[in-house]
Formats: structure tokens, sequence, C-alpha cells
């Protein structure tokens, strides 16, 4: 749920959008192409659809996607093909991207060379619809995926102010990772004149959540999906304000004094013990800034401290509103779920640990469900602590090769496993799913 980044668009992206670029001309580049249902759309045809091209074309805006990849991460390149960005229409104007100031942003991408698949995509946290371009879109692309990305409707920290009632900008959340879903299926078919074999839903952190939320409501598009470290959402708890109350309570008197009683009410709230480095930066950053923007969105008449909040005590209208988006463990596709040990923003236990009881419950056997040690929330922090951390993008690629085999080959991946920190080798851009 990283949701630190609320940079305005470049100038760059703004031209290239308002006045089309055609980087070549030819029999994989044709007019015409239409989003069903977009109110606006810009074509382009461009010579590199991944982020190597796009960032100097002017076809991503990079402050979307800072901070989700560790440094040193390899990415592919030079996939020709046409880029379509548009909207749909909305009522909202927190996504300044292209110099639009119009929410329902999306962006979809066609290669040249196509494999008879689709990836779809929900932004993390409360970023725009380029936010999986380095992560998701361009490894996609290079598999000769089409790819497309919504920016769910509404962004930024003030994005519970969308929607008349408590709950109704994550609602929305879902309605446009469904509606863009059936849009690029039509799009896809259009360009290459028969409707993609296979379609996929990915995502990381609140994108995560979409594919889990997808996945339980709406499997008829899908054949399945990757879910890394997806936001829980569950009337009953847990959720966001199960746990980071008591974090926000019990972090001062640690981080003044060290006191053992706070350290174990940290540890009991669902941090993980020997995550304690990243505590300082997930205080300042995270915890407060999550709960309050979270909390206005299903319980905006609450008037008391954020670290006094108790959601347990609050009125059953606060709970129905959660309920309205609440999952239930239901899948009806495979799904493969990963998350980090080290998870400092939502932690494993009383998140991913919870959705693998409730899919499990439901006795469904199309899903794995991936612990990767020392991985945290985001993998920007690895590059401050690559002694101590591990990216979990590598395992999250090695999964989707691995969903691949299973649905279209019918060859199971390795069984579900918490998979340790190599002690070697290059775990910026390899994970191994056998434990």
């Amino acid at each position: 749920m990283p949701i630190v980044r609320t940079a305005l668009t470049a100038g760059a992206l703004t031209a290239a959008l308002a006045t089309p670029a055609h980087a070549h001309d030819g029999p994989g580049c044709e007019a015409g192409l239409t989003v069903p249902g977009a109110e606006k759309q810009v074509a382009a045809c461009l010579d590199d659809l991944t982020t190597a091209g796009t960032t100097g074309s002017g076809h991503t805006v990079p402050a979307d996607w800072a901070g989700l990849h560790a440094a040193g991460t390899r990415n592919p390149a030079g996939v020709p093909g046409i880029q379509l960005d548009g909207y749909f229409p909305d009522t909202s104007t927190t996504n300044a991207n292209n110099g639009w100031n119009h929410d329902a942003q999306f962006v979809v991408r066609l290669p040249e060379r196509w494999n008879g698949g689709l990836v779809v995509a929900g932004s993390p946290g409360n970023r725009r619809q380029y936010a999986n371009d380095f992560t998701i879109s361009d490894w996609a692309l290079a598999k000769g995926y089409a790819y497309a990305a919504t920016d769910k409707g509404n962004t930024g920290t003030e994005f519970y102010k969308d929607g008349r009632r408590p709950g109704d900008a994550v609602v929305e959340w879902n309605d446009r990772l469904t509606q863009l879903t059936r849009a690029a299926r039509k799009v896809v078919a259009e360009r290459y004149g028969r409707s993609p074999r296979r379609t996929y839903a990915a995502g990381i952190s609140n994108g995560g959540y979409l594919v889990r939320w997808q996945l339980e409501n709406r499997p008829e598009l899908y054949d399945g999906g990757i879910d890394a470290e997806g936001t829980l959402w569950r009337a009953d708890g847990p959720n966001l304000f199960t746990y980071l109350p008591p974090i926000l309570r019990a972090y001062p008197s640690y981080a003044a004094t060290g006191d053992p009683s706070a350290h174990k009410a940290l540890l009991k709230a669902g941090l993980a013990s020997g995550s304690e480095f990243l505590w300082p930066f997930h205080n300042q950053v995270y915890w407060g800034l999550t709960q309050r923007i979270y909390r206005e969105e299903f319980d905006p008449g609450y008037t008391g401290e954020e670290a006094a909040y108790n959601y347990a005590a609050r009125p059953k209208k606060v709970h129905r509103a959660i309920a309205r988006v609440a999952l239930t463990g239901r899948i009806r596709k495979p799904l493969i779920t990963l998350q980090g040990t080290y998870d400092s923003l939502l932690p494993i236990s009383t998140d991913s640990d919870v959705y693998a009881k409730l899919v499990r419950a439901g006795g469904k056997a199309s899903y794995r469900y991936y612990r990767v040690e020392a991985a945290n929330h985001v993998d920007g922090l690895y590059d401050s602590y690559p002694d101590r951390l591990r990216p979990l993008l590598p395992c999250m690629r090695s999964a989707f090769t691995a969903l691949e085999s299973w649905t279209q080959g019918g060859t199971p991946p390795p069984a579900s496993a918490t998979l340790s920190r190599p002690a070697s080798g290059d775990i910026v851009n390899t994970c191994s799913l056998d434990s």
C-alpha cells in the first residue's frame, strides 16, 4: 500500500499526449483503435513500450513508480507497439497525469509481437496508472502480453473525498478494474483480430487486493492472478484499523526508551521480530498517514486521536462500510499470493497469513502462498539494507511464470512455502519458489 507519491506529471508527458507521437509506421501501427466507454483517448505508436523508451518519449511518469523496485533490478527493453492513454467518465479530479486533471485514467499497451495474452493491473497505494510500469508492464510486454492498468478512479492522499458515502472510493477501485478489463479485452480483439486466449490480473499492495477481489467476484474475466502483499479488508477484522492504532500507541515509548512492554505490544499487533530496523521509517512515512486517510474513508465521523481509535467499538455502520469491500477467500480462479515476512506496513501475520487460511477454508486447491523471508512492503528499501532485506519483485516474476505453466499446461507450481533468504546469488533479479 505505498502512498507517498503525489508529484504532478512532467511537462514532457503532457506534450507527448497532447500531440500523439508516432515513432514508427508500418504493419504494426494502425489508427482507429477504440477503448469502449472511454471519454477521451490518445494513441501513440512507439519504438519501445517499456520504461527504457517511455521515460524518454514522455509516455510514463517515473514518479508513479519510484521506490517500488530495487536499484539493481534488470528490466527488458525494446518492445515496439501501440500505447493508448485516456480516461473513462468520472466526476473526480485527483489525477493530474497528462495534464487532464481527471480520474479513471488508464493506459493500454499493445506490443507488435503478441503472445495471445493480456495482463491487467490496478495501481498500488494511492498512486496513478503508470505505477506498475517498471514492476509489471515491462516484464509482461517483453513476454508478448498486452497490458492495461488503471488509476482505480481516485488517487492521492485525499482519495477519501471521492464518493458520497463511506467506502465509495474503495468500491470504485474494484469497479474500475472490472471496467478496464472488459474494455481492454475488446481492444485486444480489435487490434489482433481475436480475443485474448488468457487474461491475468496482477497487483501489488492495494493492487493485490484488487486481484483477490476480482478472482472472488469477477472470475469469468480472468484465467488467474498474482497477488503481492494485497491489503486485507475484513469487517470483523483483521484490517488496518485493528493493528495500526495499537502500533501508533506503542511505538513512541519503544522508540524513546526501548520499553520492553511496548516492544511486546508491537509484536502482538503483528510486526515481525527482526524487522525493528524498519520501524522508524514506517513510523515517519506510513503508519499515521495510512491510519488517518483510510479511517477518513470508512469512518469520517470519528474525531479522536488516531492512536486511540477502537475499531471494535465503532458504530455498526462503520463495519458495514468495510463489509462492502471485504474479502472472503472464495476465489474461483487460480491465485498465487506472495508477501514478505518483514512487511512493516501490512504485517504478514494479520494479512496474507489470514487470507491464505480463508482460501484454504473454502477448499480451493488452485492456490499457492509464498512467504518471502526478509522481504518488506516496498522493494526500494532494499537499497538501504541489502544485508538484511530481499526484494519481493523477483519472486513475483517467478510466480507469474509458474502461473502460466499452471493455467496453460496444467503443471502445478511448487507447494506453498516460506522462501528462505538466499545466502548468496543475485537476489535482486532471481527467486526460486522451491523452498
